[in-house]
């Protein structure tokens, strides 16, 4: 358990971390401190910011024959949370001799907090940042390898460019019960290191609520 003071109310807030969190946190997996070899991978993406804490950054080997994961390293600046989530997905992407990236790209934040057995409320967006950055990375791999057709466009809308949070983003904080700025930031850091953002996240959130829940 971690105890933390929230900023604006005062209170004494309690994050209790799980013991999987706890063991990738405290011995991460392929984490790479030192910048790789050139063409030492075959991509690379990197998603977050110095000014809200988080910053990921992520290296693929990718076997093209077959398009299996064989490698996959990581260096994240941020909290336990951050830390933990990126080094589990780097675990669930190359074991059993690496998934395949179609399969890869099909594994949401929640499957990777349900391996670490979940994360506090307010850690969510670690998890997300995490998948951000692997989908930044494989879109890096097609642009390198010509594929630009394979190329990942969700079709959202980019509000918060710093942390490359989406109009999609803002509408699933929604349907998972986030009814305020504040909410959603809790799970997501949106606006925090891009201000001018705020107000049309905040019209979002409005606009997703009515649409929802009336």
């Amino acid at each position: 358990m971690i105890n933390k003071k929230n900023k604006k109310t005062g209170d004494v807030e309690n994050w209790v971390y799980s013991d999987k969190v706890r063991e990738h946190f405290f011995s991460p997996k392929n984490l790479m401190l030192k910048d790789p070899k050139k063409e030492e991978f075959s991509a690379e993406g990197q998603v977050g910011s110095p000014a809200c804490g988080d910053v990921m950054k992520i290296w693929i080997k990718i076997d093209k024959k077959n398009e299996r994961i064989k490698k996959l390293k990581w260096r994240t600046f941020g909290c336990a949370s951050a830390i933990a989530s990126t080094s589990m997905f780097s675990v669930m992407v190359t074991e059993k001799g690496g998934m395949k990236l179609q399969d890869a790209l099909k594994i949401k934040p929640q499957d990777i907090m349900k391996r670490l057995h979940g994360l506090p409320a307010r850690k969510v967006h670690c998890s997300v940042l995490c998948d951000k950055a692997f989908r930044q990375a494989v879109n890096n791999y097609f642009r390198n390898t010509k594929q630009y057709s394979r190329i990942i466009v969700d079709g959202a809308k980019i509000v918060d460019k710093n942390l490359n949070i989406t109009d999609k983003d803002i509408e699933s904080a929604v349907l998972d019960g986030a009814k305020t700025l504040q909410d959603v930031q809790a799970k997501l850091k949106v606006g925090v290191g891009d201000p001018s953002a705020i107000p049309e996240i905040e019209q979002l959130i409005r606009f997703y609520n009515e649409k929802y829940y009336g």
